[in-house]
């Protein structure tokens, strides 16, 4: 058995190598009340949350008034 190569596990950072996009991080300095801070923070949360129990309460209603129309009759 022959002895195996090593890997290679540096960066290759030649000429043409690959160039990597730099990380933006955005930061905004503005003076909010608690609420409005914590509203800022949990937005994406909220939406999503509220989104979804929109959705439920539609297909509830929607099978709701099908059994009714089923049972009616």
């Amino acid at each position: 058995m022959s002895k195996q190569k090593k890997k290679r596990n540096k960066v290759y950072t030649g000429v043409d190598a690959a160039v990597t996009k730099p990380i933006i991080t955005r930061i905004s300095a503005i003076n909010r009340s608690k609420p409005a801070q914590w509203w800022f923070e949990n937005k994406k949360i909220i939406r999503t949350i509220s989104t979804t129990s929109a959705i439920v309460l539609l297909i509830i209603i929607i099978v709701i008034g099908i059994v009714r129309t089923i049972f009616v009759h």
